[in-house]
């Protein structure tokens, strides 16, 4: 009964939760499919956009929740040589840039990634530490929960 009384003030203890909530939920509307691909042969696209979206939300918490761990798994491939390191580092930042300029969703993705950190920050400053993997789970589950929400706001 304990547990569930602390789970359930969690949002009181660490407001920065609630951010992350509304931050999502906002995400969600503005995910919603636009009205100008409802013609006939593009009529899966806009399930196809929202898929893209969730992969994309789903990236920036995986990189906000395990970063130690992502970078350590990218240096140790690039440890193996200058080449795969120069690679890497190239290929990353030319196709990321031009992906995230090109589809103007940089925006979007900087405001869902501060709102993971603070989230993060905010559950640090309580002593509540869970392992990366089980916050990740949770922090992505909150996420597309509340992005759906949004979306079916919007409809």
């Amino acid at each position: 009964m304990r547990r569930l009384i602390r789970l359930l003030s969690l949002p009181l203890r660490a407001p920065f939760l609630l951010v992350l909530v509304a931050v999502s939920l906002y995400e969600g509307l503005h995910w919603s499919t636009p009205e100008l691909l409802s013609s006939r042969p593009l009529a899966n696209l806009p399930s196809l956009l929202w898929s893209l979206d969730c992969l994309h939300a789903l990236l920036v918490v995986l990189v906000c929740t395990m970063p130690d761990i992502l970078l350590r798994r990218i240096s140790i491939v690039m440890a193996t040589s200058r080449v795969m390191s120069l690679v890497i580092t190239l290929l990353l930042v030319t196709l990321g840039g031009l992906y995230l300029l090109h589809l103007k969703v940089l925006s979007n993705l900087l405001i869902l990634a501060s709102a993971v950190l603070l989230a993060r920050l905010d559950l640090a400053r309580i002593r509540i530490s869970p392992p990366p993997l089980k916050q990740l789970v949770a922090f992505s589950a909150l996420v597309l929960i509340s992005a759906s929400v949004g979306r079916w706001l919007a409809a």
